[in-house]
């Protein structure tokens, strides 16, 4: 028997919501910002249960990340074993450009007030030790499609194959329970994807608009669909799943159309595969087609400590 104490990892898995909001964080050099960053994350767990409780069918959860280059300063805890800063991926026409971030909340419920309340708590307690980089605030579209029209998430790992995609095991002793996630917030052309035969949409994106059924995939070196590109496997031919929680944003008065992508994994390499066959192709120079209506704004990596490494913080 494991004499090992338990270790409970965030809630990555939490189902999928009709709201959420990410929030990226920097860590600022106030005077005693680390102290007040440690405190607040010991927190989070008392936070979450103050906020659910009002409301437990409305599947509220949060998930905090911490980034590479604050990692060492706010933990003082030993590196998981791939941390390291946003892989920046330039092809010949697009770029998956890399930007700052020391902490994410992914933040999400049915209920957009429950989102509200648990961020507006949060920021109470991390006062003037953090200066907020980006919040944006996610929504379900219908039948969990992207604004592109596409449901999106399709290949998402399910059951019991979820923890193995995503949580950290005996693998890594210092990121054990944790998990890596990559975030990417894009803007849509939209008009121009929609100048688009849906035979051509579907051709770049790999399925059907209407049913979501699976296109064949492209054979040898001709151009690939989205679903192919980022569709992984390791040196054996196993496939390796990610977790996606991606949300649609946007503001139509404004113009603005984008989709938050959010990736959840055990191995970090997974989705930096993912964005190189992406922006770079395969084989190189056939970038995805999607890119050529979707724009990357940001891009930044972090770890998911455990819940247990979380309350660990406020001893």
């Amino acid at each position: 028997m494991s004499r090992r104490a338990p270790i409970e990892a965030q809630s990555v898995d939490a189902p999928l919501t009709s709201s959420a909001t990410f929030l990226v964080l920097s860590v600022t050099d106030a005077p005693n910002a680390v102290s007040k960053v440690r405190s607040a994350l010991a927190s989070i767990a008392d936070l979450t249960k103050n906020v659910a409780i009002r409301d437990l069918n409305a599947q509220f959860a949060a998930t905090v990340g911490i980034g590479s280059d604050a990692w060492d300063r706010v933990t003082g805890l030993p590196r998981p074993a791939e941390l390291h800063p946003f892989r920046e991926f330039k092809g010949s026409k697009h770029t998956a450009v890399a930007t700052p971030g020391d902490l994410l909340f992914h933040i999400r419920a049915n209920r957009r007030d429950l989102c509200f309340e648990f961020e507006r708590q949060l920021m109470d307690l991390l006062g003037d030790s953090v200066k907020v980089i980006d919040e944006t605030v996610g929504f379900r579209y219908f039948d969990a499609r992207d604004l592109l029209g596409f449901v999106d998430g399709t290949a998402n790992p399910v059951g019991n194959a979820v923890n193995d995609a995503v949580v950290i095991a005996e693998e890594d002793s210092s990121g054990v329970g944790g998990s890596y996630v990559v975030i990417q917030k894009y803007l849509h052309n939209l008009q121009g994807w929609k100048g688009l035969k849906t035979e051509q949409q579907e051709a770049i994106i790999g399925r059907t608009k209407s049913d979501n059924i699976e296109l064949d995939d492209a054979d040898g070196d001709k151009q690939k669909a989205h679903k192919q590109l980022a569709t992984i496997e390791d040196e054996n031919g196993d496939e390796q799943d990610i977790l996606r929680d991606n949300m649609p944003f946007g503001s139509p008065g404004a113009g603005e159309y984008g989709t938050y992508f959010i990736g959840y994994s055990r191995k970090l390499w997974v989705i930096e595969k993912m964005l190189e066959k992406m922006f770079v192709g395969d084989p190189p120079g056939l970038h995805d087609r999607i890119l050529d209506y979707s724009t990357p704004l940001t891009g930044t990596t972090f770890f998911v400590p455990s819940a247990s490494v979380l309350d660990s913080f406020g001893d």
